[in-house]
């Protein structure tokens, strides 16, 4: 019985979009931390969430602007 190894590109799609998960979903837990420690309820929390999507847009947005590039720069089938 023969196992196919995955495709190296879409192991490295799936390892990016796991980042981009972490980075919106760590500024929350350091916002929740902060709060408890600091009295500051909620404006922590608060601020993590929206460094949290925005950074997790801005990298998916990067990711989207790599692919595109990388797709307009291969040479089509059939053409000369």
């Amino acid at each position: 019985m023969s196992q196919r190894l995955p495709n190296p590109k879409d192991v490295g799609r799936a390892y990016a979009m796991a980042q981009v998960g972490v980075e919106m979903v760590a500024p929350i837990g350091l916002g929740i931390a902060l709060d408890y420690w600091l009295g500051w309820k909620p404006w922590a929390t608060v601020a993590g969430a929206i460094i949290g999507f925005v950074g997790g847009l801005v990298h998916l947005v990067s990711m989207l602007n790599k692919d595109a590039r990388d797709d307009s720069q291969k040479p089509r089938k059939g053409s000369a």
